[in-house]
């Protein structure tokens, strides 16, 4: 089973990472394209731009209805079965989840990483 990890974009890269994805629609402010060590851009895996609004007005209070949507979003979005072949067909042990939200436990990469996990044990 692969393992599937998180990582802000500001940290720097390590050696564990395996194979890197960065899942912000949006090129993270303040560093340059160069300078960025990833593998793929899974822009088409964020969250629809209502939907990132939305939780972006009030993160805390509107994070329970966010993730149930986002959820949902994303068990209907093609790019999540292709990632996740991806990520099978890679054979690789480990991916991280690159993304710039300040919150570690309450972004939009923590349901991605779960809805990922569920389609890759799906078959």
């Amino acid at each position: 089973m692969v393992n599937i990890q998180l990582k802000r974009v500001y940290e720097a890269p390590s050696e564990d990472d395996g194979m890197r994805i960065l899942v912000d629609r949006m090129w993270p402010r303040g560093i340059k394209k160069s300078d960025l060590q990833y593998d793929l851009w899974g822009k088409d895996l964020t969250p629809s731009t209502e939907l990132r609004r939305f939780f972006h007005e009030a993160p805390d209070a509107n994070w329970d209805t966010f993730s149930q949507k986002y959820l949902e979003e994303l068990m209907h979005n093609e790019a999540l079965d292709n990632l996740a072949n991806i990520i099978k067909q890679s054979g690789v042990p480990t991916v991280t989840l690159l993304y710039g939200f300040r919150n570690p436990v309450r972004n939009h990469a923590v349901i991605l990483r779960n809805a990922l996990l569920m389609k890759i044990s799906e078959k």
